[in-house]
């Protein structure tokens, strides 16, 4: 049965279809997806994604007509599969990694403590700069999934988090609008920022004496 042209995949869905979707902007765009449109209007090489390795650059040169290139160390390496751990007692539930999470695989609320949902993680590391008091770490994945076609990401797995994606950017921008329509027909008091940073700055100050009470008890007892 012939397909109807307007079904068919554009270029930028099969390039798509070739990122892993960890969302890591490594590439140097926003989201795999703006990676792939960059790629296929000739702004972006095929060298750009470290997670997905040679199977990506190799898949994306086939889509493009291109010889195959070395990965851009610009853009990083290629690591092994980990995913982020938040050290729970330590967290102050400042819901700054829920606010960059790509994917929204970290379940928490402000003043509340955070935790990652592991299989949902795509271990794209953007939860780690934000967090103030340097609670979240990469751990490596014990079993690495060996399955076609990367060794270390399913196919199911990169769709989930192709969905996921879009699911928060549909999410997020319904939440602009009504936020633009409240503000428009009955504005919203500011919030306190002064507050909300003195409330950061204050529990900062109390993990890290308990960091140093830890330490200092460590110590001591050698």
């Amino acid at each position: 049965m012939t397909v109807p042209s307007h079904r068919l995949p554009t270029l930028v869905e099969r390039l798509d279809a070739w990122l892993p979707q960890t969302q890591c902007q490594q590439c140097g765009y926003p989201r795999c997806r703006e990676y792939a449109a960059a790629l296929a209007t000739g702004d972006a090489d095929v060298n750009q994604c470290p997670p997905g390795g040679e199977v990506t650059i190799e898949a994306l040169s086939a889509l493009l007509q291109r010889a195959p290139k070395l990965l851009d160390p610009r853009f990083g390496r290629h690591h092994p599969r980990a995913r982020a751990v938040i050290e729970e007692n330590l967290c102050i539930g400042c819901r700054k990694c829920l606010d960059v999470c790509p994917v929204d695989a970290i379940l928490g609320a402000r003043k509340l403590m955070h935790t990652v949902i592991a299989h949902e993680c795509t271990g794209c590391e953007l939860c780690l700069p934000p967090c103030p008091v340097d609670c979240i770490a990469l751990v490596p994945i014990d079993s690495p999934v060996i399955q076609e076609p990367w060794p270390e990401y399913a196919r199911a797995e990169t769709d989930y988090w192709r969905r996921r994606t879009e699911q928060r950017v549909q999410r997020l921008a319904r939440i602009r609008r009504s936020r633009q329509t409240t503000t428009t027909t009955n504005p919203p008091p500011a919030p306190d920022r002064a507050q909300i940073r003195e409330e950061i700055r204050a529990a900062v100050s109390r993990v890290r004496a308990k960091k140093q009470r830890t330490f200092g008890s460590g110590s001591s007892s050698v």
